[in-house]
């Protein structure tokens, strides 16, 4: 019974990153077909330079030797000792199962699968993947924060948030009044109507055992990461600068690209606004956050650049084909059994020590 209901939220979890992902294609057609979009983004993508996109291609794919450098080091750092090849050909998988995937087992987890097949400190193998992304996600943080904080603040965005909110939180919730007394007056009749009843109050009780459940599950791994990896400061710093360095080349790349189809934007709005739909791209809602990240990007370069349609469009895709070709390293890595255990050995004698 507790295979089957896993077995149903994976399938409903899967179904729901399809759905999302044909909604975006589906918004893309519409997109499209409104008058002159299609040829001003036809006109746009004439304009790309390919040595440029090539070139921006060729960083990302390097800023992804980086990464899987990253995540060898925290694995050195628990004395896990895995070929450095070993270590990127496993972030090269996970990064085409991110991005082509559809199942609900993800990039992060397939790395996590494989890697503990090939250590004895199968939970120190298996939190380095987990600490792996959170020193990623740290860092875009850090880089919308900062150039948001030093460039954009005051000059003309947050005017133009404010006027797109029509005069700031307050107007938003006058706009949204009716949606938000809804909800709360189904929260008000529900969640009293379940109580007065022993089913009701079953059901709240479970779902309040599963919602404090994995809290605590979370929270005894981020306890338990902590205790590891803060002996070993030195190369939590190194790895998030590491990050830094990368992520700020990868989005320069983007920036050349962007020029290239006539963004003249500067390069500090693409800094805030890739960072921030990476971020929102990690909630796992849709196939590599297709969809979800275009639309944001899309979003945010007419709204508060005022970049054109199709140039904004153009960005957004490009970032896309990016991230795909960038992935096929990983499908022949798939394909060839690479990522197998025979491929590579742990270093046994330094796991006894």
């Amino acid at each position: 019974m507790g295979d089957g209901g896993k077995r149903k939220r994976r399938h409903i979890l899967t179904a729901v990153r399809v759905g999302v992902v044909c909604a975006a294609v589906a918004w893309g057609v519409q997109w499209a077909r409104e008058p002159k979009t299609w040829e001003e983004l036809v006109a746009t993508f004439e304009r790309l330079n390919l040595w440029v996109f090539a070139g921006s291609l060729a960083i990302f794919m390097v800023g992804q030797v980086i990464v899987g450098f990253r995540w060898w080091l925290l694995l050195r750092s628990q004395g896990i000792h895995i070929e450095f090849l070993a270590a990127v050909k496993l972030h090269y998988l996970g990064l085409f199962y991110n991005n082509f995937m559809p199942s609900s087992v993800g990039g992060d987890l397939v790395r996590a699968w494989y890697v503990t097949k090939h250590s004895k400190r199968r939970f120190e193998a298996a939190l380095s993947v987990f600490v792996d992304r959170g020193i990623g996600l740290a860092s875009t943080f850090v880089i919308a924060g900062f150039f948001y904080a030093l460039f954009l603040r005051g000059e003309g965005i947050t005017d133009e948030i404010r006027a797109s909110e029509g005069g700031g939180v307050g107007s938003a919730i006058a706009e949204y009044k009716w949606v938000i007394g809804v909800l709360l007056g189904v929260g008000c009749v529900v969640v009293p109507g379940l109580c007065a009843t022993q089913g009701g109050r079953a059901m709240l009780c479970k779902v309040w055992g599963r919602v404090k459940g994995v809290f605590l599950k979370v929270w005894r791994k981020l306890r338990a990461a902590a205790v590891l990896y803060f002996k070993r400061p030195f190369t939590i710093a190194a790895a998030f600068c590491l990050t830094v360095c990368m992520q700020l080349t990868t989005i320069t790349g983007f920036w050349f690209v962007g020029r290239s189809l006539g963004i003249e934007a500067s390069v500090k709005y693409f800094y805030v606004f890739f960072t921030l739909t990476w971020v929102l791209g990690t909630v796992p809602v849709s196939i590599g956050g297709a969809g979800v990240v275009e639309g944001s990007l899309y979003y945010l370069f007419t709204t508060f650049a005022s970049v054109a349609k199709g140039p904004a469009m153009g960005i957004a895709l490009c970032q896309r084909a990016v991230w795909m070709l960038a992935s096929l390293p990983g499908a022949v890595i798939h394909i060839a059994g690479a990522h197998l255990p025979k491929e590579f050995e742990v270093d046994t004698e330094q796991e006894e020590q």
